[in-house]
């Protein structure tokens, strides 16, 4: 295993001793966390009267100089504490409350109670009786909502349409008022909230005696309003909604609750100086390295851990993630962790003592404070309902003034506070977490809710002093100052107003799409050059060399960029269905120099034999990992597979990935990259002769060098992936066994296929989706409990527009909702050029889509909607395609071979032969070409 990822992360909770099973990536994980161990200390009456005293003055935010939205802190009566927003640009309205009790408050024996309870408070109020009332409201009035319970907060949020901000707020309110809680609800919440919470919340009170409402009630008394922060985000003025918050929340209980405590330091010395060594359930070896040290929040000012997390989770030259990269070209790659784990320790612990030894260097600081004051006063303006949960998670932490910055702009450099924290990551406080399947069989515990087996060890400092000794030391070092740092952050002046993207050059070997920034006002860039090279998808093999090359690409810039990345630049490089893509993105001062730098990579690549066998040994194991996945993504997996022509088995891939080696690599690449052509699209802060100028030293640098392996391609050699023709009024279905056992999960996913992109069949089937997911979630999840995943959406294959519906077990207000979400104005940059590069990719150049469909919708008549429903969606339907794909967990398995066994039902075909099948339907036609389309003469 030798693929890297240095993770340093420094957080805020109140008890650390945890075993944390990471699952999501095959990688080496080296993390240094920053435990707080006294976070909790504030709630109750003192801070309740401190709140009071500053609620007499008005505050004066740190805000970005480009916010014009207004604030204001209010303190109601019962103590609860409110940052209102006022923002008259927005067609969204949200709000975001965070309760101070969390998981660490569930008591003994009803573990998943605080989880349980933030459930139950979406079903009904007294106000507002009807169950799944407020959900439903929501829905209807383009919003959406949701909940999540951490170990010390629990919080609640949600957006709607601006205009019917005031009866959401009120519904809202009533979960911290009056909530119903209604015993038939309560015992069918159980089935559903999840598995895992059946044995504390159902099996075990049940033995007990204990009445689980009523429990349920009692812990509900814990929601005071003193442990509650509320953000409210709405296009009114600050004074309207204020009356808003005092009308609707001042009656929520203030009974004086203390949040959380932790009752002692929660790490001692025996909970020190530990390895613990745990087997995973997917493939891949994984390190989590861990200590105890002063929380952040002490000295969030002078940014100590700030300064330390960017020195150690550094991927430059010289960085530990570096020199780990270079440890594994010299070893093979399955043993990189299993047999050098305590090199990879002792590599830590020498960047360590490298810091201490060089002292802390004010430039450094200098630079991440240039950085952070950059990225804080140029961000982008980001979704209400992102806004204002990322706010809602200061206020209990930090002053009033400071709710808007928290802990993102240190600016004061003390480099005794930072030792101070290099101090404490030492030998004697460090504890391991190390997961790898060579501990079958040699663990000596079970941790009871996941069954994940592990063993805990001693690991002295003496052990750690040898390991460092045995570590290499001649390459690392501090990073280099950073290049990427801009200083020119003008604005460009549009010469002419320009609505939409509009095409700006066009050679044989590329086509740039071009759109300045007319609405932002941003020193921001984002570019996309898509390749478009045919011979991609032809084959499994094709598919994952052209993967592997990506892989390599990236791998290749990341010491170089990563320094952009901290300066605000972000790139991609990830293979498509027709080629592979470049996305860059941030401040356009220094885009040029990494753009340049890409493509340079692109153009003189080679394949390094150390790096293609580590990252050959990762994407072997992800695609291993496919078999522990969930039944709900291996069935959408499957549907893909069926649907789409020039789209490949896992175990095939897998099969030719097994098979490729470097020279192989180096083979195809030339044969890849003979017949490509560059779709370009340049938006933002840059004027129309630069945008040319860079494509055109693009093509310089891909096409016009003598040893350039790219060819231009002729319009007869583009290739577009299509999707099969579903048969009318036949019920395909696909059945299989699920791919890990263990999991007793098994998912049906019902794809019920419509038609081709058309502006009024889009809007008909989007507006079926909006008014029956609401009610079908209900149907299969609550009422029926088919399983905790229930969902219904719209999916688009390649412009094939299809109604989904996914199950996992163990009219008017309608279009008014729908017109409002197509007419949502982008809140950024990146949103619009996303959208319009959609546009570009497909071909179909709709690119006042909005507003178009819009316009049908107001025509749209109800009797139009209900002969739609009955062609193509009801069953029985004369239009009706439907594909199935259903996937047996261990749990059915006994079902599964009835199933297999039966014979056909009328009017129903059982998909054996996944490639017989596709080679006896016919395609639907691309939206690439026909008139309104692109072409590519």
């Amino acid at each position: 295993m030798t693929e890297v990822e240095l993770l340093t992360t420094f957080q805020d909770v109140a008890i650390v001793d945890e075993v944390t099973i990471i699952k999501d990536k095959a990688s080496l994980w080296c993390r240094s966390l920053d435990q707080d161990l006294g976070s909790s200390e504030s709630g109750g009456g003192e801070q309740a009267a401190m709140s009071a005293a500053a609620a007499a003055s008005n505050v004066e935010f740190i805000r970005s100089r480009s916010d014009k939205r207004e604030y204001r802190r209010v303190v109601l009566p019962n103590a609860l504490e409110c940052l209102l927003i006022s923002d008259s640009d927005t067609d969204k309205a949200a709000a975001c409350m965070e309760v101070g009790v969390g998981s660490f408050s569930d008591p003994e024996g009803l573990e998943g109670l605080a989880h349980f309870l933030e459930h139950m408070l979406f079903y009904a109020s007294e106000k507002y009786p009807g169950e799944n009332d407020y959900s439903k409201y929501m829905i209807e009035h383009g919003g959406y909502c949701d909940a999540y319970t951490y170990s010390e907060t629990t919080t609640f949020f949600f957006y709607v349409n601006a205009a019917n901000f005031e009866e959401a707020l009120d519904r809202f309110a009533q979960f911290f008022i009056k909530p119903l809680m209604l015993q038939d609800a309560v015992l069918r919440e159980i089935k559903a909230v999840d598995s895992g919470s059946c044995e504390t919340l159902e099996t075990k009170p049940k033995e007990r005696g204990l009445d689980i409402r009523q429990e349920l009630l009692k812990f509900y008394e814990n929601y005071s309003a003193n442990l509650m922060h509320l953000v409210v985000y709405g296009k009114e003025s600050l004074d309207c909604i204020q009356s808003f918050v005092e009308h609707m929340f001042s009656d929520i209980k203030n009974t004086d609750q203390r949040s959380f405590k932790c009752p002692s330091q929660p790490l001692s010395e025996e909970h020190m100086q530990l390895v613990i060594k745990a087997i995973p359930i997917s493939e891949g070896d994984y390190l989590n390295i861990s200590w105890p040290v002063t929380p952040n929040i002490h000295f969030y000012k002078e940014g100590p851990s700030h300064y330390l997390s960017h020195l150690i989770e550094h991927e430059g030259e010289g960085s530990i993630f570096h020199i780990i990269k270079e440890l594994g070209n010299l070893l093979r790659a399955h043993a990189m962790i299993s047999e050098h784990m305590e090199d990879i320790i002792g590599l830590v612990f020498k960047y360590i003592l490298l810091l201490k030894e060089n002292g802390i260097h004010e430039w450094i600081y200098d630079e991440l404070v240039a950085i952070n004051e950059t990225e804080f006063h140029y961000q982008d303006k980001v979704h209400p309902i992102s806004y204002v949960t990322d706010i809602v998670t200061t206020m209990q932490s930090f002053p009033p003034e400071e709710w808007l910055v928290g802990a993102s702009l240190p600016s004061k450099y003390a480099p005794n506070r930072i030792n101070m924290i290099l101090d404490e990551l030492s030998a004697e406080r460090v504890r391991i977490l190390w997961e790898s399947k060579k501990f079958e069989g040699t663990t000596d515990s079970v941790e009871p809710w996941y069954s994940t087996a592990y063993s805990v060890e001693n690991v002295t400092p003496s052990m750690i002093q040898q390991w460092i000794q045995k570590a290499p030391t001649e390459k690392l070092c501090i990073p280099k100052p950073n290049i990427f740092i801009p200083k020119d952050l003008s604005l460009k002046e549009a010469h002419e107003k320009v609505k939409f993207p509009a095409i700006l050059r066009k050679t044989p070997l590329s086509r740039l799409w071009y759109k300045p920034d007319m609405l932002f006002s941003t020193p921001k860039v984002h570019i996309v050059i898509d390749f478009h090279c045919p011979l991609t998808s032809h084959s499994p093999e094709a598919v994952i060399s052209t993967s592997l090359f990506v892989d390599l690409l990236a791998d290749y810039l990341n010491a170089y960029a990563y320094d952009a990345q901290i300066a605000g630049l972000f790139y991609s490089i990830y293979r498509t269905s027709a080629g592979f893509q470049v996305s860059v993105g941030g401040y356009n001062d220094k885009m040029r120099i990494l753009l340049d730098a890409i493509m340079k990579h692109i153009s003189n690549f080679e394949v390094k034999p150390n790096r293609f066998c580590a990252l050959k040994e990762t994407a072997v194991k992800d695609y291993q990992n496919f078999k522990f996945s969930q039944p709900y993504y291996q069935a959408s997996n499957y549907l893909s597979l069926i649907l789409e022509d020039q789209n490949w088995p896992w175990v095939e891939k897998l099969e030719a990935l097994s098979k490729l080696e470097p020279d192989s690599l180096a083979k195809f690449i030339p044969h890849l990259l003979s017949k490509t052509f560059l779709e370009c699209y340049i938006q933002g802060n840059i004027e129309p002769n630069d945008a040319t100028s860079i494509v055109q030293e693009i093509e310089d640098t891909i096409f016009n060098t003598p040893k350039s392996v790219f060819k231009s391609m002729s319009p007869s050699q583009y290739l577009i992936r299509r999707v099969i023709t579903l048969e009318n009024e036949l019920k395909c279905y696909h059945q299989i066994e699920g791919l890990n056992q263990k999991n007793e999960n098994s998912s049906v996913v019902q794809h019920i296929q419509v038609h081709l992109d058309d502006a009024l069949s889009n809007i008909k089937l989007q507006l079926f989706a909006l008014i029956a997911r609401q009610p079908a979630a209900n149907q299969l999840r609550t009422i029926e409990q088919l399983g905790y995943i229930a969902d219904l959406y719209v999916r688009s294959d390649r412009g094939v527009r299809a109604l989904e519906i996914v199950i996992q077990s163990t009219v008017k207000r309608y279009v008014k909702s729908l017109i409002d979400s197509k007419l949502e104005k982008s809140k950024n940059l990146w949103e619009e050029s996303d959208f319009y590069w959609a546009e570009i990719e497909a071909g179909t150049l709709q690119f006042d889509r909005g507003r178009s469909e819009v316009s049908l919708l107001r025509e749209l008549k109800k009797e139009e909607f209900i002969e739609f429903f009955d062609q193509y969606i009801r069953i029985g339907a004369p239009q009706r395609k439907t594909l199935s794909v259903q996937v047996f967990g261990g749990k059915h398995l006994a079902e599964f071979k009835k199933a297999i066994a039966e014979a056909d039902a009328p009017k129903t075909y059982r998909i054996t032969d996944i490639f017989g099948f596709k080679r006896s339907r016919p395609l639907y036609r691309s939206l690439k070409g026909g008139p309104g389309r692109m072409t590519m003469d």
